[in-house]
């Protein structure tokens, strides 16, 4: 019974996570802001990178100086 949850639980995550991809793909990342970030899904280490505003995709690496600037 549990397993059938489990199951139900993974395929509905997949479809929301194929709807984000679809979302940011299309998203043409006009506005972004510099912000923490994991480093990966299932990592628990952030890193500083530019997100976009919008759809939440990560879309590029600050300077070292603008680094510094949002550290500050």
């Amino acid at each position: 019974m549990k397993s059938n949850k489990v199951s139900t639980l993974i395929k509905e995550k997949q479809k929301i996570e194929n709807k984000i991809e679809g979302i940011q793909k299309k998203c043409p990342h006009f506005n972004k802001s510099i912000k923490l970030v994991r480093e990966r899904l299932d990592s628990t280490t952030v890193v500083i990178r530019y997100v976009c505003d919008v759809c939440l995709l990560s879309i590029g690496y600050p300077s070292e100086k603008e680094i510094k600037k949002f550290l500050k």
